[in-house]
């Protein structure tokens, strides 16, 4: 059969165009624009060639100095060690139970643990806020009928990370559990089978079996979860409200602070772009990490 690999190509490129088009305009301009703003002194909202001044690195040099960025990488850093590898293990404890279930119990208790990751973060604030509220909190009237002194969790400084970390991997891990189930049901039944054979025990398949061949979704999940939450923003803006935010900032939240509420395009842009770098960074590095100690198990 003879093909036309010029027709091919072009039809190709038609394609992919819309797609390029879409991610250039949403993606690649913004980001450009960004990195430009960073070097600038000026405002977001009236960002232009009148109303910028430019200032080199001054944005970036100023960052060591800036106590509120301080705060924020450090409490970033924080909430991604409270949930990162802790959020991935209870995900994986909770999928090596459900495979040990069987027909509409399975189903049942998965969907269960899924649902959370389907609801808009708005109700996943509201649902915690009514139960670990201060004064009207369905935990604090139990903490009352056992005698226990009331505690503002979201008021403190020492309890809201912790909390919300909580809050964030009862609502995400659903979805890292849909990934390692998927991982599990992908090892043959055959090698457990040879296990069996072998009285194998559960903690010795798990060690020499289940974890190194699940290790490929388990560096996924991980890597996914980092990305993830050094974004963090939502749940912090929102269970901050009428406590203290700037001893809770973290990027994302210093970003929308220093963007929406003081309109300082250029410094935002330097926050921004410096959280963009931590990611990649940061990524690539955990996946490298990962795929060395893959090859070393």
């Amino acid at each position: 059969m003879i093909r036309n690999t010029k027709n091919d190509t072009l039809i190709a490129y038609v394609l992919i165009a819309p797609f390029l088009v879409i991610y250039g305009l949403i993606f690649v301009y913004p980001t450009i624009n960004m990195f430009i703003l960073s070097f600038q002194d000026a405002p977001l909202i009236s960002f232009g060639p009148q109303s910028a001044e430019w200032t080199g690195l001054d944005n970036y040099t100023r960052l060591p100095d800036d106590r509120r960025f301080g705060t924020a990488f450090w409490n970033t850093a924080y909430f991604v060690l409270l949930t990162v590898i802790p959020g991935t293990l209870v995900a994986l404890a909770i999928a090596l139970g459900i495979t040990r279930l069987s027909g509409r119990i399975q189903s049942l208790v998965l969907a269960l643990f899924f649902l959370p990751y389907i609801l808009p973060v708005s109700v996943v604030y509201r649902i915690w806020d009514w139960t670990l509220n201060f004064q009207f909190g369905i935990a604090m009237h139990l903490f009352d009928a056992l005698g226990i002194d009331r505690i503002p969790i979201f008021k403190t400084s020492t309890w809201f990370m912790p909390a919300v970390a909580f809050v964030t991997i009862w609502w995400t891990c659903g979805f890292s559990i849909l990934l390692f189930l998927a991982g599990l049901r992908a090892i043959p039944v055959e090698f457990y089978e040879a296990a069996e054979l072998d009285n194998a025990g559960r903690w010795t398949v798990f060690r020499k079996l289940t974890w190194p061949l699940l290790w490929p979704v388990t560096a996924l999940v991980l890597t996914i979860q980092l990305i993830l939450q050094l974004k963090i923003f939502d749940q912090v803006y929102l269970f901050t409200t009428g406590g203290r935010p700037n001893d809770n900032l973290v990027m994302v939240y210093y970003i929308y602070q220093r963007a929406f509420q003081n309109d300082d395009g250029g410094r935002a842009a330097a926050i921004a772009v410096v959280l963009f770098v931590m990611v990649i960074v940061v990524s690539v590095l955990n996946f490298q990490l990962l795929r060395l100690a893959e090859r070393k198990t």
